[in-house]
């Protein structure tokens, strides 16, 4: 274990890896501070620049910008009063009040703060965790592994979107899409329809590209007015005292650790993410608050909630990527797409075969949280003018990278093709209000499903076993659960808004 943090350290500090993940640290909080351009898009674009890197480095510098992106939405959050990012809608309610009331950069730094504390707890709890995990799932069989996705696919479909029947068809897209090109068995073609460019499949690359990229882009061209909003406030207000607001974040431990936990318990949940553990965080500090009639009025209470509950996602969400080869969301499932490239096989055995690959990212993730934290305390009125740029200058440079990127893995002028109809229909999609992460998950998750599932029925043709084995049966069971208690919680909030009504 020693000898592979070492090596896994040593990677993580050689000068060129620091030096990239610097650079990825500030992308992502710049994409992050631009009310429309996420987290998860920074990441795609991200991907193709880091294939001809080693797979930490590569991993490393894409865990920066996780990292910097989830602290990022709170710049427009609190200084325009738009979250940049949807895991930054809660911030809002208290980080904006107080900027408004003359406090700028205190609302600013308890983000930063408290995001930083937030991070590097859910890393510790990564550390501990995933391990154990890892070494009980790789006892698991076929049948178990493939129940567990199944689980998996359900939870994602259940908690993304406003819909259970939307998200279940949007995961069952993700998964038809995964089926097109050769099979992962005998490498037999299939679902091609004759059609050259589908003959070797759809690139996962693509998909995440066209489904998260192309189709916000086509949405953002709707709208192509500056991101400058009329109260934006000017640069010179913002001051910093910087150690006080840490004192003042560490002298409230209750709540900064409960949304930490809160973040990470949300992160570890997958397709739940920091938009949701944000509003959780949020809520349970409202709650626990002695004063919750100050919620929403520029409390630090509920600034420090909100960014640590969302930052702690990032090291939760880690958790079962690692240990159990399913991405905890849409972001996760791209730096699993990110090894993979690599030909880094992901699952239970990730950190048992490559053990310092696991631990450079564990000191990848400790190291970019303290790249966010200098980053934004020494550039954050500079950050602030890039909220001013208008959408109609960034929106064609982040497509000529996107059709760059999708080129460069293959060589493939059809992969372009691919990627223009892939974006066209993640945006009809998006306009339905369809959600994208289950898709996205489904195109990941799918292959690996029906790997497991053909290994099961090729030791024992008896199917049964996925029901009478004891821990495919809990997985199976639990998959039931999730869509029963979904839609039995989508038709109760449905009998509330006609008894309102009425």
């Amino acid at each position: 274990m020693m000898d592979a943090f070492l090596s896994g350290a040593g990677q993580v500090f050689s000068p060129d890896t620091l030096i990239y993940m610097l650079i990825g640290s500030i992308a992502g909080i710049i994409a992050a501070a631009i009310p429309g351009f996420t987290v998860t898009m920074a990441i795609v674009l991200t991907l193709p620049l880091t294939f001809a890197m080693d797979p930490l480095q590569g991993i490393a510098v894409m865990l920066a910008v996780y990292v910097g992106g989830y602290t990022g939405g709170l710049i427009s959050a609190a200084l325009l009063g738009i979250p940049g990012t949807p895991s930054a809608v809660a911030t809002t309610f208290d980080a904006f009040p107080m900027a408004r009331a003359g406090e700028p950069g205190r609302a600013l730094s308890l983000g930063i703060w408290a995001s930083f504390f937030g991070t590097v707890l859910s890393t510790a709890v990564l550390i501990v965790a995933a391990p154990p995990l890892a070494v009980f799932a790789v006892r698991l069989g076929p049948w178990e592994y493939f129940s567990l996705i199944v689980f998996a696919l359900t939870i994602v479909a259940s908690l993304v979107g406003r819909s259970i029947l939307r998200g279940l068809i949007a995961g069952a897209i993700g998964l038809a899409i995964s089926t097109v090109g050769p099979d992962p068995i005998m490498g037999r073609p299939r679902f091609d329809f004759g059609i050259e460019m589908l003959a070797p499949g759809l690139s996962f690359l693509i998909v995440l590209i066209g489904i998260f990229a192309i189709s916000q882009l086509l949405s953002e061209v709707e709208d192509a007015r500056s991101v400058r909003s009329g109260t934006a406030l000017s640069t010179k207000d913002i001051e910093f005292r910087t150690w006080a607001v840490m004192r003042e974040v560490v002298m409230r431990p209750v709540n900064l650790i409960r949304s930490s936990i809160v973040g990470v318990l949300v992160g570890a949940l997958p397709g739940a993410g920091g938009s949701i553990a944000n509003l959780i965080a949020y809520d349970q500090a409202k709650r626990g608050s002695k004063t919750p009639e100050k919620f929403g009025t520029g409390t630090p209470e509920g600034v420090v909630a909100s960014e640590a509950g969302n930052s702690a996602t990032a090291g939760g969400g880690l958790i079962p990527m690692i240990s159990l080869g399913i991405p905890g969301s849409a972001v996760d499932a791209i730096l699993m797409a990110s090894l993979m490239v690599h030909g880094i096989s992901v699952g239970p055995r990730l950190i048992l075969d490559n053990a310092d690959l696991v631990y450079g990212m564990f000191v990848a993730m400790v190291v970019s949280s303290f790249m966010m934290l200098l980053v934004c305390l020494l550039s954050m009125r500079a950050f602030l003018r890039v909220t001013e740029i208008p959408k109609w200058l960034i929106v064609p440079a982040v497509i000529v990278c996107c059709v760059v990127g999708s080129f460069a893995l293959n060589n493939r002028v059809s992969d372009l093709y691919l990627l223009g109809i892939v974006g066209l229909f993640g945006y009809v999609l998006r306009t339905l209000d369809y959600p994208l992460a289950p898709l996205v998950l489904g195109v990941i998750l799918g292959p690996i499903a029906e790997t497991n599932m053909r290994r099961a029925l090729m030791t024992d043709a008896d199917w049964t076993l996925f029901l009478t084995r004891p821990v495919s049966l809990i997985f199976l069971s639990a998959a039931a659960l999730s869509v029963a208690w979904v839609i039995w919680k989508h038709r109760k909030s449905t009998r509330n808004r006609e008894t309102a009504k009425q």
